[in-house]
């Protein structure tokens, strides 16, 4: 498991339906070592801090290899890495390996997973596509944030060290599943709101659902 790559951006404005937006989802790879901080790289930026960034949405990652079926996709659309406004474009790492509280060493630095990416209408702005937000969710290829629990210096080709794990063992794709599906499985439920790495905010949807199952 290692970093690819290490991109980041600061929010610009584009026009989107005839109207000025400032978004930060343009990405782009940086050579040598940045410092990660607890709300985000240096270099990097957010837009709209009341839906993005903040401490559970520190950096946000991207898997290499969900690269080629986007290719497949999206032809004749380039893709270099940071394309999905991705912080780290990983190896290694898929959401549905990958566990709401798993924690890594990278670099310098010790992060922790905190919940799968939700696609905003900026993803559509990136790609000029108004269906690139449903095609993104539907294909269960959502990336994942980190909170930073040790600030620390990080690079591309890093290696991200496996250091531990939550109990409850619900990875990224349990997640968004329980998030799409019309008909949410009540025990996954019932473990998602006991995750403490994932977002209050998420936990609490979470419990409205498993209540309304009762």
């Amino acid at each position: 498991m290692k970093l690819v790559s290490v991109n980041v951006g600061l929010p610009r404005e584009v026009i989107w339906n005839g109207k000025p937006v400032s978004t930060g989802i343009f990405k782009e790879p940086v050579a040598g070592r940045l410092v990660l901080r607890t709300l985000n790289l240096d270099g990097d930026g957010q837009a709209d801090l009341s839906v993005h960034g903040g401490t559970h949405k520190a950096v946000y990652a991207y898997p290499s290899e969900h690269y080629e079926y986007w290719r497949h996709e999206l032809p004749g659309i380039p893709l270099p890495w940071g394309a999905f406004g991705e912080n780290f474009t990983t190896e290694g790492l898929a959401e549905d390996a990958v566990h709401i509280g798993d924690r890594f060493r990278v670099g310098s630095a010790e992060l922790i997973v905190t919940q799968p990416r939700m696609p905003c209408y900026k993803l559509g702005i990136k790609f000029g596509r108004d269906d690139m937000v449903k095609r993104f969710l539907v294909s269960l290829r959502s990336g994942f944030y980190f909170a930073v629990l040790r600030e620390g210096e990080v690079g591309a080709d890093d290696v991200l060290d496996y250091i531990g794990h939550d109990e409850h063992r619900v990875t990224v794709t349990d997640i968004v599943r329980l998030y799409v599906s019309e008909t949410p499985d009540r025990n996954m439920l019932r473990r998602a709101v006991q995750l403490e790495a994932l977002p209050e905010s998420w936990r609490d949807y979470f419990r409205d659902r498993l209540d309304k199952l009762r």
